[in-house]
């Protein structure tokens, strides 16, 4: 019999699909219109999940909250939660997501260099108002340094540093690579990048290339190194 999985986690609804794993139910952010819709990452409608009777339920620690995972469990639920902070943890988590699915795992080749030299640093803001970007213990920052990038806040303790762009100037950044999500960066919004930062050229990026792990890193990989080539 199939196993019957709701996933709470974009990543995860992308990578369980593309395992051929029968998806009942996912959040709206998710981006499968066709699949049922449970709330959002935040605030998932548990009655509706439980109602759904799943047979395993998918979150992330840093994309859904405890209270939600404490609420699926005392329901009953079979829990899977993920914790991806690295390359290697985004390509691991497709083998454990087939393992508790019962379903074959793929073989994939993961990004081959280890530890390139550096050749650019990068501001990447995830946020406005005020402006937040990601240190080196995300995905995201790990995904970069994969490609020789390094970051503006990598040292941060907070994952997610709030900084002002007057204090990005000062660490002088080649390059801000602005994703397409999980902000909407409007034209006035790299205006202002370029105005307070002049000696920064602006690249736009696919935000879930950058931030999206799973059954797509390895091709996120190869697409960002060719989005990337000429900084």
């Amino acid at each position: 019999m199939s196993c019957r999985v709701v996933s709470l986690v974009p990543s995860s609804t992308e990578t369980l699909l593309a395992l051929g794993v029968d998806v009942v139910a996912c959040t709206r952010f998710c981006e499968q219109p066709d699949r049922r819709h449970v709330g959002g990452t935040k605030n998932p409608d548990v009655t509706a999940i439980v109602a759904l009777a799943p047979d395993l339920v998918v979150l992330d620690r840093e994309e859904n909250r405890r209270e939600d995972h404490d609420a699926l469990v005392a329901a009953g639920l079979t829990v899977f939660v993920s914790d991806v902070t690295s390359v290697d943890e985004g390509v691991a988590v497709v083998g454990e997501l087939a393992a508790v699915a019962g379903v074959p795992a793929p073989v994939l080749d993961g990004p081959a260099l280890l530890d390139p030299p550096m050749r650019a640093t990068a501001f990447v803001p995830i946020w406005r108002r005020p402006w937040m970007s990601i240190s080196a213990s995300t995905y995201g920052g790990s995904l970069l340094r994969r490609l020789g990038i390094g970051l503006v806040g990598a040292d941060s303790d907070d994952p997610y540093p709030t900084l002002e762009l007057a204090e990005v100037a000062a660490h002088q950044p080649d390059v801000v690579l602005v994703p397409s999500e999980p902000y909407d960066f409007g034209s006035h919004h790299l205006d202002e990048l370029a105005s307070s930062l002049p000696a920064a050229r602006i690249v736009r990026v696919d935000g879930q290339d950058l931030f999206w792990w799973g059954i797509r890193t390895p091709d996120a990989f190869r697409r960002l190194a060719d989005a990337l080539s000429s900084i």
